[in-house]
């Protein structure tokens, strides 16, 4: 049976603990500043994410206007470092709560409702590059490493330990490793084997002409993006921790808007296609995820207060899990 380390108070008390641990290095490692961002956007601005297409957002009226509950802040977050006039280097952080209705299966990692840190930072054009991306995710790699070393030092029977460096690999490099394997049964044999990875490009058509993932085409670049994944040994697979990338230039999105048959403009890809938005590099990290990896918990459920059906319940119960 499944072992619960941690009393009730002893977990509200560790999940505040890496969450504000955790922000303390991403702050200094990424030179990150906290904002605060919206819980809903205006339909007609465009700024919403609708993910993949598939996402359908939470829809309410206000008088005349038509607003979405959050679904993503990617785009949101790159106007922002326009208006707030950042300069190359520097970022933002904020805390973003969402509600994607388009979770077909609620499982240990997945849930209705979603808190991410999510974070933007301003590049220049030649920083466009793998490498600038490859540092950008070492740096993250290393703020959940010295998270991961605090906290265990207070609660030392906390004791996963995960590799001084993360490894890359490509997707079409992990295709050909495991060419009879599907994309998700390939990044859990790799991430059995390196405990920690990013996988790089994802989006585009492979050698078998499948894209490893679907990406939305018109905010990271496919060729400049990836998922930061973790083993996690209570459920023997790998955990998405948090997917990143170089956002789109006029380029990139005109040829993924062409591959994803995408003919929505708004204002946020005019300024695009007309080079009026900065270039930066941005994503998204889960806390509940976060969470879970470090404290070394079953599911997210057991410290988010979010949605469980019936049998869920149920099925945890039998492990001597509560869910929230």
């Amino acid at each position: 049976m499944y072992e619960n380390k941690l009393n009730k108070i002893e977990l509200e008390k560790m999940v505040m603990m890496v969450k504000t641990t955790f922000v303390k290095y991403i702050e200094k490692n990424l030179n990150l500043l906290k904002i605060s961002s919206p819980l809903f956007l205006d339909q007609e601005i465009g700024l919403n994410d609708h993910l993949t297409g598939d996402g359908k957002p939470v829809l309410f009226h206000y008088k005349k206007s038509n607003f979405e509950i959050i679904q993503s802040l990617a785009k949101w977050k790159r106007q922002e470092i326009k208006n707030l006039e950042f300069s190359i280097g520097e970022g933002l952080w904020t805390n973003m709560k969402a509600i994607r209705t388009g979770e077909t299966s609620l499982s240990p990692y997945h849930s209705l409702y979603v808190e991410q840190f999510d974070w933007e930072k301003r590049i220049s054009q030649k920083d466009r590059t793998v490498e600038y991306l490859k540092n950008t995710v070492k740096q993250i790699y290393e703020s959940i490493k010295s998270t991961l070393n605090e906290v265990q030092e207070l609660y030392p029977f906390l004791t996963y330990k995960i590799p001084n460096e993360i490894t890359f690999i490509t997707t079409e490099e992990l295709y050909k490793m495991y060419p009879k394997l599907g994309s998700k049964e390939r990044e859990n044999k790799f991430a059995k084997e390196s405990k920690a990875f990013f996988l790089l490009g994802i989006g585009h058509k492979l050698s078998h002409n499948k894209p490893h993932d679907d990406r939305a085409p018109d905010y990271d670049d496919w060729n400049l993006n990836g998922d930061l994944i973790l083993y996690n040994k209570i459920h023997d697979n790998a955990m998405e921790l948090s997917s990143m990338g170089i956002r789109v230039d006029a380029k990139a999105l005109k040829l993924q808007n062409k591959i994803a048959s995408n003919d929505k403009s708004y204002d946020y890809h005019i300024d695009i296609e007309n080079e009026n938005l900065p270039f930066t590099i941005g994503g998204g990290i889960g806390q509940s995820r976060l969470v879970l990896f470090i404290l070394e918990k079953y599911h997210i459920g057991e410290f988010q207060r979010s949605f469980w059906p019936k049998e869920v319940k149920e099925q945890m119960a039998v492990l001597g899990i509560t869910l929230k």
